[in-house]
């Protein structure tokens, strides 16, 4: 995805939160942080990262984050601003809420809040949508490293213009694999098989967020 983003060349970057969590947490910041005219939205993997909480997903990496690595983490904004698109990890007031395909237009429009702006971009669901809320056209990019799709890829969106469109990047799974297997993350094997090499459908993950909301 990186490298077809060197292809695109945009005149920004916005990393929409959850960065850190998994196998490789040190590399994969080192990545984002060479990518230029970055922005970083923190989501709440990097608060849980940042608190020390258990897990596998952000408990077990945190372990592995330098001072530097923190103070990066710790530099994340809530909500990014271009070209009258708000880019934020939930939503613009919160971390954690979310906003899914199934959401009814009411307690979706409600969720999202004020925003201020007629476009908003985020993620956290990990699956791509776009939706007309009334005034608010709300764009889900999806999820690089964890999508919930109906294919694997690296899923992400691109916007001209105000206007986003959202993308898919294949990438060659086994050899993402053979490159998480070593790391002695304690659940490497058992997610490459159901988050890397076939993944949660949207329809699947859209329902297991909306029964939470029940």
């Amino acid at each position: 995805m990186l490298r077809e983003l060197e292809q695109v060349a945009p005149d920004a970057v916005v990393f929409g939160g959850d960065l850190a969590g998994g196998p490789l947490p040190r590399e994969t910041i080192a990545a984002a942080q060479a990518v230029p005219n970055a922005r970083y939205v923190h989501g709440n993997c990097e608060r849980e990262m940042l608190a020390g909480t258990d897990g596998p997903i952000t408990g077990w990496p945190s372990t592995l984050l330098t001072d530097d690595d923190r103070e990066f983490l710790g530099s994340f904004e809530l909500t990014v601003t271009l070209d009258d698109v708000l880019y934020c990890h939930a939503t613009p007031h919160d971390d954690e809420q979310f906003v899914t395909v199934l959401t009814p237009d009411d307690v979706a429009r409600e969720t999202i809040g004020a925003a201020g702006r007629p476009t908003v971009v985020i993620g956290h669901t990990h699956s791509q949508f776009d939706r007309q809320l009334g005034d608010l056209r709300l764009v889900n990019a999806g999820s690089v490293g964890m999508p919930y799709e109906d294919a694997p890829g690296a899923y992400w969106a691109l916007v001209r213009d105000g206007v986003p469109e959202l993308r898919r990047t294949e990438y060659d799974l086994e050899a993402a694999a053979e490159r998480i297997r070593p790391t002695g993350w304690p659940i490497a094997e058992r997610w490459i098989d159901e988050n890397l090499l076939t993944v949660p459908t949207a329809c699947d993950a859209a329902e297991f967020f909306e029964n939470q909301r029940r």
